[in-house]
């Protein structure tokens, strides 16, 4: 449990508090070249970190992410001409580029300087791969890209949707590993997974001990599970400063994407999934271990993936500043519950399945806890379990990174150290006993040399 105060400050993203001044030292995704194809198109607003922003394309195919409000009168720059390098106000025709600078300023006679003297504030966009990148933060050098594995691939993939609750809410489920054989699983069974597959011992046995680190760039969890005579199962997952998760699906090494979790504001976050095409198959040998047909957690086929039967997967896009990546399943139609396929779940496995745990859209079901728990969850008001501990730690993690930032300008973890990012996770049998994060270091972290900050793992006895 946090307190109040510890609660306040974990959650809150915008200008001047303690988490927004820590997420702004990070290079954060902000948009997808393909949401602004064309150069000189129309301008698109974005939120991000609470501020209300205009992104363009320019003429040479820059992208320009600028403050919504003219420096001149607040007139909002979504309406402006995007022509010649620059994004123009149609009140008073001032011209801005991409860093800020006024160009012109044709309502003040030709031989005014005022134009040098105005300056709009604007943050660099980088483009890499299919994502573009902005960076919010102090310095004035900007600290290298996180060399994120799947986005320093050609064939990079991106998938976003909005959640309506604070990022670490949100973020707190993904690292949330016991949840998996519940929520989204609790009416599989262990004959419908593929005997000694990492979800074969989840469904075996639903509860599990959990080991957790805290090293340089973040966080990374155990979940250890009794598998064979002489085995025991893990499945390894990992948080990564500042709103990054890896989830345990799988077999270990052959994951191929990540989660990041990114603040629209206080109360709203962009999920971004970010991955390969390369490697979409080996996600599919790592995480399709169920016999039944039709949908992972959804046996019948009744489900869209976010959505309803036939329904699209979003709901028509408008231009307001959350107006995109809403899904169709959400908290105004109670995301679409089936309660005649919540309420029709059979664990004997002599009979087909033909329910579902939660009886809503799989791509639905994170959202609907998370949401559900309001925008901003007191959490002086949960009950914390012997499994919440990738939670706990976490949760110290980023406050302690968000004080020393505070309080001794201590550079954030991980912001000048990009090979970092290039972590593993997954499942795997090793012999009970064994240290499976220490056994499997290399592969879980690339053979990086991090400075493990948290106490020496140990495996529980029960493990």
């Amino acid at each position: 449990m946090l307190s109040a105060a510890e609660n306040e400050l974990m959650c809150r993203v915008g200008p001047g508090t303690a988490m927004g001044d820590l997420l702004r030292e990070y290079w954060i995704p902000a948009l997808a070249p393909d949401d602004m194809p064309a150069p000189d198109g129309p301008p698109l607003r974005i939120r991000l970190l609470g501020e209300n922003l205009i992104a363009f394309r320019t003429t040479s195919g820059q992208f320009g992410l600028i403050q919504n409000a003219c420096p001149h009168r607040g007139a909002s720059l979504f309406f402006g001409r995007n022509e010649e390098e620059g994004l123009r106000c149609v009140y008073h025709g001032w011209k801005f580029d991409v860093t800020g600078a006024c160009v012109d300023m044709p309502s003040e006679p030709a031989e005014s300087n005022f134009k040098s003297k105005v300056h709009a504030t604007a943050y660099p966009c980088v483009e890499r791969n299919g994502i573009v990148w902005t960076y919010m933060g102090s310095r004035e050098t900007l600290p290298p890209l996180p060399a994120i594995t799947y986005n320093l691939d050609e064939d990079c993939r991106i998938n976003r949707f909005v959640e309506d609750c604070n990022f670490m809410q949100a973020l707190e489920g993904d690292i949330d590993t016991v949840h998996f054989g519940f929520l989204h699983c609790g009416h599989i069974r262990p004959e419908d997974a593929v005997y000694q597959s990492c979800d074969y011992y989840a469904f075996k046995q639903r509860h599990m001990d959990i080991v957790t680190i805290e090293h340089e760039v973040g966080t990374t969890y155990g979940a250890i599970r009794p598998a064979e005579e002489t085995t025991d199962n893990w499945r390894i997952g990992h948080f990564m400063l500042p709103f990054y998760t890896q989830a345990a699906n799988g077999v270990l090494g052959l994951r191929a994407s990540m989660r990041a979790w990114v603040p629209i504001d206080d109360e709203h976050t962009m999920v971004w999934g970010i991955g390969t095409a390369q490697l979409a198959d080996r996600d599919a040998v790592g995480i399709g271990s169920l016999r039944q047909s039709g949908g992972r957690n959804d046996p019948l086929g009744r489900f869209g993936p976010m959505g309803g039967r036939g329904t699209q997967p979003f709901l028509p896009d408008t231009s307001d500043w959350i107006g995109r990546f809403r899904p169709t399943a959400n908290m105004s139609n109670d995301y679409l519950i089936d309660r005649e396929l919540q309420s029709a779940v059979d664990m004997d496995p002599s009979r087909p399945q033909t329910g579902t745990y939660s009886g809503v859209p799989n791509g639905a079901q994170d959202p609907l806890t998370q949401e559900t728990m309001g925008s901003i969850y007191d959490r002086t008001q949960e009950h914390l379990g012997t499994t919440d501990g990738m939670i706990i730690r976490t949760r110290h993690k980023v406050l302690n990174a968000a004080k020393a930032l505070r309080d001794q300008g201590v550079t954030p973890p991980g912001v000048d150290s990009p090979s970092l990012y290039q972590l593993q996770s997954g499942g795997a049998n090793l012999p009970k006993g064994v240290n499976a994060i220490e056994a499997c270091w290399d592969i879980l972290f690339n053979g990086a040399q991090l400075s493990d900050v948290g106490t020496k793992v140990v495996i529980p006895s029960s493990g």
